[in-house]
């Protein structure tokens, strides 16, 4: 049975970021696609609630009203924020199993990016609706209203996460302090799930990441598409899940980097163009990553 996934995010017409990000990997690895563009970048046409509930009527008019995920990221609307959660109450309806995975982008590095009364229909509305959420530390503090300053204050906010509904959280980025030094960003993840003996458990893992010395855009994006695939092929192993993710990336991220140092020529600071993601070149990487970045539990 195909896995078919309605992802609802921006469209760019070059490079990869929202559904141009997503799409391709998501296809890559045995995923059905089917996209809503948010916004059609370059010519800043943003669809409105109402298209948005148009095209939605359509799918169900056609009977393909059928999804196994549902996949959003940035949107800057309210009102098409709010018609996302109801188009996926609907879904859900349609299929009780359906995974909804959300990555709350509100902004990162303590400022947002967002208009401020989108918080509210995020923490209320969305949260609630989704299964799996990839916020940052600084999205995770916003949703919850703690301060995370340790890696016991990450795991409180996750639970507290955790208790407004999903059952999967990813903090895809932190400000604290890797045991293997600077150069590693932490990411954290929690996990609710059920044992076979009908007991409830909940396990958190962290990552170390390398960091790189570059500014690249859709890497979120990416990685919220890939959670959703490696959550689905290792429903019960955030641990692998997240591992295969984040090798996955830095895959790519490593490929983009050697390409853009050459393409930019000794001694000069590759091109924002240069540096758009080697997603077609990763093809094989996306779906056999091998692990170079391991999790630990705590």
């Amino acid at each position: 049975m195909d896995c078919r996934v309605l992802s609802v995010q921006s469209h760019v017409v070059r490079g990869y970021v929202g559904n141009k990000s997503a799409t391709f990997p998501l296809q890559v690895l045995g995923f059905e696609v089917d996209t809503i563009n948010s916004v059609q970048f370059s010519n800043h046409t943003v669809l409105t609630a109402d298209e948005l509930q148009v095209l939605y009527e359509g799918i169900k008019l056609n009977k393909v009203n059928h999804y196994d995920y549902v996949l959003t990221g940035y949107t800057r609307d309210d009102s098409f924020l709010e018609m996302v959660v109801e188009i996926v109450q609907e879904l859900k309806k349609e299929n009780p199993s359906l995974v909804y995975v959300c990555d709350p982008v509100l902004g990162d590095n303590g400022a947002m990016y967002v208009p401020e009364n989108l918080l509210p229909i995020y923490r209320d509305k969305v949260v609630p609706a989704a299964d799996i959420i990839t916020p940052n530390q600084f999205e995770a503090e916003l949703l919850t209203g703690r301060d995370i300053r340790s890696e016991r204050d990450a795991v409180e906010v996750m639970k507290l996460l955790h208790s407004m509904g999903p059952d999967t959280v990813v903090i895809t980025s932190s400000d604290l302090p890797s045991p293997l030094g600077d150069h590693y960003l932490v990411a954290l993840g929690s996990q609710k799930r059920v044992r076979s003996d009908g007991t409830l458990v909940t396990g958190q893992i962290r990552l170390d990441i390398p960091r790189e010395d570059a500014v690249f855009v859709g890497t979120g994006d990416l990685f919220a598409a890939l959670l959703l695939a490696w959550t689905h092929h290792h429903p019960d192993d955030l641990k692998m899940a997240c591992e295969k993710t984040v090798s996955v990336l830095h895959h790519v991220i490593k490929r983009t980097i050697a390409y853009a140092e050459e393409a930019a020529g000794p001694n000069r600071k590759p091109s924002p163009a240069q540096l758009e993601l080697r997603m077609v070149q990763s093809k094989a990487d996306i779906e056999d990553p091998a692990i170079v970045i391991t999790a630990v539990r705590l």
